[in-house]
């Protein structure tokens, strides 16, 4: 099978597939080709906070990033809706942030970028135990129900006639000029117009497979570990997010809700351990009294693509003159995944971008 696209992406997270659909809006016809299940690693794995934590303490590059994700959401999760059907549960539930020692620069983070806050009340925090220090409200945070996220998104692809091959491994690259013309893989033959890695965690993996003995620049993206826990309490039992040093508790429309999370470095072990389920476990109790006649019911492990300072690289590769990158939001997939997608797409297109591109170069990520 020999097939030509616009585009062809390897990796089929949210990322992979948010690009996709830039590129199809904008008239390109798209392959995606994802090794497993489309969307089955960190965008599974994830709690689907559309924010950073503590975002004031974060790279002006990764505000840019989320703060334009922000604007995009709305309108995403009512065209998934009206288009398939399939809920992805995206909802301003608020986050309540307990303790912000340094509340003047979360305040001024606030501010400069048109965040809704206020200081928390005792009706916010009194089914809470905790300590709180200056425990602020952010009322519009919202929140998506990743896997559903990932379901409805990809449902629209399909219907918007992506192509995509799951289980599909890559086996060689044919480059010959500076320029990739075609790939094997498990699945037959695919020629290149223009490339796309959107491969999350395993990116640096990927480059140093098929790049090896080039001199080529390769990204810096490691895998981290984090692990979450899932409870199965009454809907209402928290009305939004919970945000305590950096463990956060999570409810979904349906009354789960989520625990996390760990950060280990692990290279790309996903074996959950009771050491984290047990200190997880220790925390949303604590945090949330009324979780202590539940046990988890769920217990799972993600890799997140991880650079040196949560920046992800979002370019056209300087060396190969159709490939280009879209990888390494660490923890903030979901958070700046929209944006994301257009400035890659934006680029390659040659058209306007909406934010500044600069940060995320190979140039300034080396």
């Amino acid at each position: 099978m020999i097939t030509t696209q616009d585009i062809t992406i390897i990796g089929g997270g949210i990322i992979g597939l948010l690009t996709a659909r830039e590129f199809i809006n904008a008239g390109a016809t798209v392959s995606l080709i994802e090794k497993n299940n489309v969307g089955q690693e960190s965008s599974w794995a994830g709690g689907g906070i559309l924010l950073p934590l503590y975002p004031w303490r974060q790279h002006q590059a990764i505000t840019q990033l989320v703060i334009q994700s922000l604007s995009l959401y709305p309108e995403l999760a009512t065209q998934l809706i009206a288009e398939t059907g399939l809920d992805p549960e995206w909802r301003q539930c608020g986050l309540l942030i307990t303790q912000n020692p340094d509340i003047k620069s979360a305040l001024n983070w606030c501010l400069e970028n048109s965040i809704n806050y206020a200081l928390a009340n005792t009706e916010q925090l009194k089914n809470l135990n905790s300590q709180p220090e200056n425990p602020l409200w952010l009322p519009d945070i919202a929140q998506a129900r990743n896997p559903r996220l990932i379901k409805s998104l990809f449902q629209q692809l399909i219907n918007k006639g992506l192509r995509c091959y799951q289980h599909c491994e890559v086996n060689r690259i044919h480059i010959s000029k500076q320029q990739i013309n075609s790939i094997d893989t498990s699945s037959g033959q695919f020629n290149v117009n223009q490339l796309v890695i959107t491969t999350g965690a395993w990116t640096s993996q990927w480059f140093a497979q098929f790049f090896a003995h080039s001199q080529i620049i390769q990204p810096k993206i490691q895998p981290v570990k984090g692990q979450m826990l899932l409870y199965e309490a009454q809907p209402d039992t928290l009305p939004f997010i919970v945000l305590e040093n950096d463990q956060y508790l999570i409810p979904r429309l349906d009354g789960k809700i989520l625990a996390g999370s760990t950060v280990e470095q692990s290279e790309f072990n996903k074996t959950p351990t009771i050491t984290a389920k047990e200190k997880l476990h220790d925390f949303a109790v604590n945090l949330l009294p009324t979780l202590k006649n539940l046990s988890p019911i769920n217990h799972w492990a993600g890799l997140r693509p991880a650079t040196e300072h949560g920046i992800p690289y979002i370019d056209k590769h300087p060396d190969i003159v159709n490939l280009s990158v879209n990888a390494g939001h660490f923890r903030n997939g979901l958070a700046m995944g929209p944006a994301s997608a257009q400035l890659l797409v934006d680029l390659v297109l040659n058209r306007p971008t909406q934010i500044k591109p600069e940060a995320y170069q190979f140039s300034s990520l080396h």
